[in-house]
């Protein structure tokens, strides 16, 4: 196990987990600006697993990552295994304006080369990007996790909220694990940190909501949605989310909203050093368990029964 340097306390925690060390690697940069890896522990004839979510500044780190790859390959290791928690060109996921490129494939194809055998990653974007990657993907989910956290709460009153429809399916199974009703928001995006929100499509009116979102960065559509919401008759509401980017002014936009009872997040990225408030489920364990069962060759998808179809073994079909 090695971790690049974008987040080595999730690899940590997931080496004590497994019950294995964190192998030493060495990160240089030249004076020319280019990066040199050297992995520093005998990876001949091993399965080779390397931790490295795609956070900014992402080109680094996703250069580094091709660079450990690399290494690993030229030391002669059996297998490359990338456990890349957020795979943040999942959002360039198709060609939506003339002559714009496609960097989810691009970045999938660039893994291939480099000699990846296997990516472990965890809730994509979009879930087309899982068919890019020409080699095995294991695609994880928090949505059990975090629904934990909800569970220890009065939900009598309580409605999940998608902030859009391209997360709505994913918002509807987590409403079911919580036995809640669900709503969606119909959003147009105008720019990267810009969205308008015209309606919300379900009944929200004087309940509390559970904002639930995959990734959160700016915090822009989750404030749209909050206005709408407070339009509609909702006084308060839960923000969850995956993958807790939250640049630029997000933080402060988050904190500041008078009707954010609380925002929850996992560790698939660093989380910001100055929010002592915001709520975090480690899937540190998760990552374990999943690479400890791609080691012994047993099924990875039975760690989601009941709780994602698109991720646990196929149900038995019905009869005709």
């Amino acid at each position: 196990m090695f971790s690049g340097s974008a987040h080595p306390k999730l690899a940590e925690e997931i080496c004590s987990n497994l019950g294995v060390a964190l192998s030493p690697s060495d990160s240089q940069r030249f004076s020319n600006d280019c990066l040199q890896v050297q992995l520093l522990d005998n990876c001949r004839q091993r399965d080779v697993y390397i931790v490295q979510p795609l956070v900014a500044p992402t080109q680094d780190h996703l250069m580094e990552l091709l660079l450990m790859v690399d290494a690993a390959r030229g030391a002669s290791a059996a297998s490359v295994t990338a456990v890349i928690p957020h795979y943040a060109y999942a959002r360039s996921d198709k060609k939506d304006a003339s002559r714009i490129s496609i960097g989810g494939k691009l970045v999938a194809d660039m893994l291939a080369t480099a000699g990846v055998n296997r990516v472990v990653t965890m809730t994509l974007h979009a879930p087309q990007v899982h068919g890019f990657f020409s080699m095995p993907v294991d695609h994880l989910t928090a949505l059990g996790e975090l629904a934990e956290h909800y569970r220890a709460q009065d939900l009598s009153n309580a409605i999940v909220v998608s902030p859009d429809f391209g997360n709505a399916k994913t918002a509807s199974q987590f409403a079911r694990l919580l036995g809640l009703p669900v709503a969606a928001g119909s959003k147009q995006r105008k720019a990267d940190d810009k969205v308008v929100i015209d309606t919300i499509v379900g009944d929200v009116a004087g309940k509390r909501a559970i904002v639930l979102d995959d990734e959160i960065a700016t915090g822009g559509s989750i404030i749209e949605l909050m206005d709408k919401l407070a339009e509609t008759g909702v006084t308060e509401a839960s923000v969850a989310c995956t993958h807790g980017l939250f640049a630029g002014k997000a933080v402060e936009r988050l904190r500041s909203h008078p009707a954010i009872t609380e925002v929850v997040t996992t560790d698939t990225v660093p989380v910001p050093a100055d929010w002592p408030e915001l709520k975090v489920r480690s899937v540190a364990p998760l990552f374990a368990e999943a690479i400890a069962r791609i080691h012994a060759g047993e099924s990875v998808s039975s760690l989601f029964d009941g709780v994602d179809p698109a991720h646990a073994p196929p149900q038995p079909k019905l009869p005709l």
